[in-house]
């Protein structure tokens, strides 16, 4: 089935450490298995011609509040899966914007910061897809970022109304459109929202949960998920 609705897609990929507990391995050959399938999902989604792709690598406590062997390891991750995007075939030929959210500034190796910065640069121009990569990113910082800005500016005398619109222009998500469908797999028996992710993104949103975890969440199941949106009907509080 044709995508015909779903312009922003946005991705919680719950259970990667329950997957590899599940088969006895260490929590980071999860988060590894899930890197790996994050690329296939990002094929999949310009394929289905998804404008907007959003991706929560990892919040803020995920990295300050586990053990220092698994950040250490997540790193890793994130330094190899943003090197390979620098150069990757599939986000120039399809002109994908890339571009990162959160704190990431404040807590990643300066090298891995690099190679972040030099991706958004050499996308800066591109429009046909955007590619957001929450990293470090907790909704709840979004947010109060976004009143701190607002605050400054009505004090300075450059704002002199808040409405929807100074909202949407003062948060990290500017220039994203509203999320269509939110997606969390590992957790259709524990449906819910963390750290107030994308919140305002996300006021209209249709929801998809399932128990699948993140490693197991191929193409086709997210496909599946797009499918049975486009087939839902969005009343946004009509």
């Amino acid at each position: 089935m044709e995508n015909n609705f779903c312009k922003h897609v946005a991705v919680i990929p719950d259970g990667n450490r329950r997957w590899a507990k599940k088969r006895g391995l260490l929590p980071w050959i999860g988060h590894q298995q899930g890197a790996q399938n994050t690329n296939k999902l990002l094929e999949k989604a310009l394929e289905m011609d998804i404008y907007a792709f959003s991706f929560w690598c990892a919040s803020w406590d995920n990295l300050t509040k586990r053990s220092e062997q698994e950040v250490s390891f997540l790193f890793k991750i994130f330094d190899e899966f943003f090197r390979k995007a620098l150069d990757s075939k599939q986000i120039h030929d399809n002109k994908v914007r890339v571009n990162f959210l959160g704190r990431w500034r404040e807590i990643f190796p300066k090298n891995t910061q690099e190679a972040m910065k030099k991706i958004m640069e050499k996308t800066k121009g591109y429009d046909q897809h955007f590619l957001t990569m929450m990293v470090a990113y907790n909704g709840t910082d979004e947010m109060k970022d976004c009143v701190q800005k607002i605050a400054e500016r009505f004090k300075e005398g450059k704002i002199s109304k808040i409405d929807g619109g100074v909202i949407k222009q003062n948060l990290w998500s500017k220039d994203l459109p509203p999320v269509d469908l939110l997606i969390r797999t590992g957790s259709e028996s524990d449906p819910h929202n963390s750290a107030g992710f994308m919140m305002w993104d996300t006021a209209y949103s249709q929801l998809y949960f399932t128990e699948t975890t993140f490693p197991d969440f191929t193409p086709e199941l997210f496909e599946k998920a797009i499918n049975d949106f486009n087939e839902r009907e969005r009343r946004k509080g009509a």
